[in-house]
Order: structure tokens, then C-alpha cells, then sequence
């Protein structure tokens, strides 16, 4: 049992698995906030999709005009549906990659490079920023996540 543990302090004190850790919590930060965001935009544009979160407003007809969607609900929705489709990937090739043995400066470039990229690409959806900035920090967060796939493939697998 001690010999198991001593590999789990061995896996936090890696510079590496610490710095995976780091951005990572980022990432999940950023991405929870979406969820925030997403009650925020419902509540004040009274905007619902069930019909039991529109009692707050009313019953009968006065509640039934809340459920409905809105424009601006559905884009934080879009953001945050883009937030599941890049952040989740990251976190399991993320985490390989940081196990395969990288240079603690090129991880760092890595995480580092994704995780800005989800934010901008955040505030690209959110405020909104004109094209093509969306789809730029969209692309480099997935290619981020592509180059660390290859390298975890490339030195860690046997194919």
C-alpha cells in the first residue's frame, strides 16, 4: 500500500502533471461558468424550457409565455455545447500527454496555448466578436489537442 502511495505523490510532484492540473481546473472553471452564465441569460430574458422554473413568474398563461427560447440564451448555450465538445477531449489526451514525457516548457506551451484559446474563444461567442475570431480560437485550441494526440501516440503507444 505505501508503494502505491508513493507513486501518487510521485504523479503531483511531476512538473508536468501539475501544470495538466492547473490548466485543467482552469478549463473546468471556465466551462462551469458557462452553466452560470446560461441561468443568468434564462432569468433575466425569462426564457425556459421546463415548465416548473417558470412558476418564480406566475401560474397558468402568465407562466406558459416563459417557455419559450431566446437568442441570447441559446448562443451562451452554443458556447458552452462548444465548451463540451473541446474542454473533454482535452482532458483525456491532456492527461496522457502530460504522462508521455514532455518537456515541462513544451507541455506548459501546450496547456497554456488551449486553455487562452477556450477563453477568447468564450468572449468571441459571448460578446460577440466579429468572425473570423471564433473559428481562429476554436481551431488553435483543436489543434493544440491534435499535436499533443500525436505526440502521445508518436512515444507512448505501441502501434
Amino acid at each position: 500500500r505505501s508503494a502505491e502511495m508513493a507513486k501518487l505523490t510521485q504523479l503531483i510532484d511531476n512538473e508536468v502533471f501539475r501544470a495538466y492540473a492547473t490548466y485543467t481546473v482552469i478549463v473546468l472553471l471556465k466551462m462551469m461558468l458557462m452553466s452560470l452564465i446560461t441561468a443568468y441569460f434564462r432569468i433575466t430574458r425569462k426564457a425556459f424550457v421546463n415548465p416548473e422554473d417558470t412558476a418564480v413568474f406566475g401560474k397558468g398563461e402568465s407562466a406558459k409565455k416563459n417557455l419559450r427560447t431566446d437568442p441570447d440564451v441559446e448562443r451562451v448555450r452554443r458556447g458552452h455545447l462548444n465548451d463540451l465538445e473541446n474542454i473533454v477531449p482535452f482532458l483525456g489526451i491532456g492527461l496522457l500527454y502530460a504522462l508521455s514525457g514532455p518537456e515541462l516548457s513544451t507541455a506548459l506551451l501546450h496547456f497554456r496555448i488551449f486553455a487562452g484559446a477556450r477563453i477568447v474563444h468564450t468572449f468571441a461567442y459571448l460578446i460577440p466578436l466579429p468572425q473570423p475570431s471564433r473559428g481562429l480560437s476554436w481551431a488553435v485550441g483543436y489543434a493544440v489537442t491534435i499535436l499533443m494526440a500525436y505526440k502521445v501516440l508518436k512515444t507512448a503507444l505501441y502501434l
